[in-house]
């Protein structure tokens, strides 16, 4: 099938935004221009002067399945990626079963075969049922179609366990994705420790217990010549370690999430579960230390450790709530709203942070709006402001601090391999 979206706008180099049609055919991207009126098209697409850009890339998502899926599916995940303009996820292993097998991964693959409607890359995990010392093989796993491997929500505690882990990654060509916390400075912190946690009353999570397990890593990381990705970096010292590990050579790549650079541990209004999210909302200084670290390519991309919860558990104070908020419906939305349209970022370095810079981070297919390339695509509108409402969201997670938030860049369609599976008022 052959189609058309025209009347729409693209990013060119210098931040402009120029007029141009997209034609679609068997799943690629087979032009890109201004023009084209002599071609029989069987879907016509009017964009009406609104954005595309490449679908956006998120190496961060929690979908839940299988073991939990009252917070969510793999069909409820990807929908709700669609909504938010994303196109290609990798999702994270906290799983019951955790997929540790090849044969595990595979049943994985299995359901995200036949209900996801975006390209869902699934993640191995570094070690045996996450949190135990054994390693599992990477070499299988990787077989058995594994993005790349990661305990996520859990740190590898023991030098000695991650370096191991990082020789097999190394060996197998395949990235070690961290989740970073030293579980002997948690003291049960459950908020960032500073003085919203004491006016709270409540323990709290000291930034070391993130960045001391970093610097260990990207010595590690050296030693074994590792491809070594840290998440959702959230501390002024994390950025600093990354920053002198890049300098020094060391293959380190690094992901921050949409609500560490908006939000501040100040901005939490109560001991409220909402709000409660590892790593936490931490301060100032920190959130100002992660904007500079995107700017000056510290940190390489965005994304969003979508987590989705029951609204039963996340409705109960810091000390009971699990961690997590979700993010994939207005991820690039929050972004776009307060740093684009307010000139901190360009709108091609927020596109490309979404986009291209993740997929060259662990190099996918996807992130290009080029000829020849898939057609995964997503049309923003800029201009008409929208309200949060959680009660409108695709994921079964409602758990957001930004319900009611006013924001600009609603996504109007998605395409995967050029077929339409988000479209504003539809589906």
């Amino acid at each position: 099938m052959k189609t058309l979206i025209k009347n729409g706008q693209i990013i060119k180099k210098g931040n402009q935004c120029i007029p141009a049609a997209i034609w679609i055919e068997d799943e690629k991207i087979k032009g890109i221009g201004s023009d084209f009126s002599d071609i029989a098209f069987d879907q016509v697409i009017d964009a009406q002067g609104q954005l595309i850009t490449p679908g956006l890339v998120d190496v961060h998502v929690h979908f839940r399945e299988p073991g939990f899926e009252y917070k969510e599916t793999i069909e409820t995940g990807s929908h709700a990626a669609a909504r938010g303009g994303f196109t290609t996820v990798c999702a994270m292993p906290n799983l019951d079963p955790v997929p540790d097998t090849p044969e595990k991964l595979k049943q994985v693959y299995q359901k995200i075969q036949t209900d996801a409607v975006v390209n869902v890359l699934q993640y191995a995990p570094i070690t045996e049922n996450l949190r135990s010392e054994v390693l599992t093989d990477a070499a299988a796993m990787k077989e058995a179609g594994a993005f790349a491997l990661t305990n996520d929500g859990v740190g590898v505690q023991t030098a000695g366990t991650m370096y191991l882990a990082m020789q097999a990654a190394a060996e197998n060509g395949l990235a070690l994705v961290a989740h970073t916390e030293d579980d002997s400075l948690l003291f049960g912190g459950v908020m960032h420790a500073g003085q919203r946690a004491e006016e709270l009353g409540l323990p709290g999570i000291l930034s070391i217990t993130e960045a001391s397990q970093i610097a260990r890593d990207v010595l590690l990381a050296e030693a074994t010549g590792a491809h070594y990705h840290v998440c959702h970096v959230s501390t002024k010292e994390s950025v600093r370690v990354i920053r002198d590990a890049k300098k020094a050579g060391i293959h380190v790549t690094a992901e921050v999430a949409p609500h560490h650079l908006l939000l501040v541990d100040e901005d939490i209004p109560a001991d409220e579960g909402f709000w409660k999210m590892n790593p936490p909302l931490r301060g100032k200084e920190d959130r100002q230390a992660l904007i500079e670290g995107l700017l000056d390519g510290t940190i390489d991309c965005i994304a969003t450790d979508h987590a989705p919860h029951g609204l039963e558990e996340k409705s109960q104070s810091f000390l009971k709530a699990p961690f997590g908020i979700v993010g994939s419906e207005y991820a690039f939305q929050l972004l776009y709203t307060h740093f684009v349209k307010t000139e901190r970022f360009t709108l091609q370095q927020l596109v490309d942070w979404m986009t291209a810079k993740p997929a060259d981070v662990f190099g996918l297919d996807a992130g290009r709006l080029i000829v020849g390339a898939p057609a995964d695509l997503a049309i923003f509108d800029l201009d008409t402001a929208y309200a949060v409402d959680p009660k409108n969201f695709l994921s079964k997670g409602v758990n957001t601090p930004f319900g009611g938030w006013s924001l600009y860049g609603d996504t109007s369609y998605t395409f995967v391999n050029g077929t339409i599976v988000w479209q504003k008022g539809g589906r």
